[in-house]
């Protein structure tokens, strides 16, 4: 049955862009070929991905033309999916740790927030299952694509839908975007991260060149023991969320300060809403404009809440300005 319904728009928009500049066969360099757009349900809510799409050039290269996607655009969801990767691991939890039924998974993502249909909860489920029992050994074909490709990027990342939750964890190869291993840690310490990257490296048929992965110190600590010497980058977004973050604390501290100079914007509704009339109505909409402003927050590691506060406050300055010179003349 297709969709009565139009879906709501995008809440979060988050751009991906290839860590990977050069092509891994030919070592030429990859331009961006297109960006290509994805939306993606999690329990937060809808997110729309913009992807940087790279393609090696080179007539003579085995990749050829070959899509190469950005690596953190495996964290988000499976290939192909609507639904993230953090959606597949509560419908996983609901029905095996809380033996619930699909109607009433269906209900409770509902209840949560997550639109979905009731027949989505059965594929979300076969999902789940499918990377709980994925592995390398009984994907003998995944192994020879492996081999054929002669090195591999390891991914690694966790997700856990809430506290105190198991975290399900994702190996997946950067270059191929297949999911080499999945499994969910009561733990996320640095042991039990170095035994499930140790079960999955001695399970490659070829070498691992390299990591990609977020900055938690049990997985640097684990990539370290198990893989020594091999590069580990830490993902081009949390990276400069880190490095923005002085920043970012900087801009909160500075949207603090211009929120305290218009505290006043409530008595001078009232006194509008008292008075009435055409003057009335043109200061409670300034008014409205400047509450707007206010409730407005924005994302790191680009967006800062303060710059955009101040350029919407210097933007009604500037209208008042102008109402104030015109005297009231049309």
């Amino acid at each position: 049955m297709s969709r009565n319904t139009a879906r709501a728009e995008p809440s979060e928009e988050h751009r991906l862009n290839t860590s990977l500049v050069a092509c891994a066969a030919c070592r030429q360099s990859m331009p961006v070929a297109y960006t290509k757009t994805r939306k993606v349900m999690t329990c937060k809510g809808l997110v729309r991905l913009r992807l940087q799409i790279r393609r090696c050039e080179q007539v003579q290269c085995r990749l050829f033309h070959h899509p190469y996607h950005p690596e953190a655009e495996g964290q988000w969801a499976l290939p192909g999916q609507e639904f993230g990767l953090d959606v597949v691991l509560r419908v996983g939890q609901l029905r095996y740790r809380e033996h619930r039924s699909c109607p009433e998974i269906h209900a409770q993502l509902q209840q949560e927030g997550v639109q979905v249909a009731l027949r989505s909860v059965q594929n979300l489920l076969l999902q789940y299952d499918t990377l709980l029992s994925l592995a390398l050994e009984t994907l003998p074909q995944r192994a020879a694509q492996l081999t054929a490709q002669g090195q591999v990027i390891l991914s690694i990342d966790g997700l856990q839908p809430d506290v105190g939750h198991e975290v399900l964890w994702v190996v997946r190869d950067v270059l191929s975007g297949a999911i080499l291993w999945s499994c969910s840690l009561l733990s996320s310490a640095r042991a039990e991260l170095q035994a499930l990257l140790a079960q999955v490296v001695a399970r490659l048929p070829v070498p691992v060149v390299a990591v990609v992965s977020d900055g938690q110190q049990a997985i640097r600590e684990a990539v370290a023991t198990v893989l020594p010497g091999v590069p580990h980058q830490l993902c081009q977004f949390h990276y400069l969320r880190e490095a923005g973050r002085p920043l970012w604390e900087a801009d909160r501290h500075a949207k603090k300060e211009l929120k305290k100079r218009v505290r006043a914007v409530r008595a001078l509704e009232r006194s509008a809403e008292c008075d009435g009339g055409p003057a009335g109505e043109v200061v409670l909409g300034y008014c409205a404009a400047v509450r707007s402003a206010l409730t407005d927050d924005a994302r790191p590691p680009l967006a800062f809440a303060g710059v955009r506060l101040h350029e919407r406050l210097q933007a009604i300055h500037t209208s008042l300005q102008r109402v104030g010179k015109k005297g009231g003349r049309s």
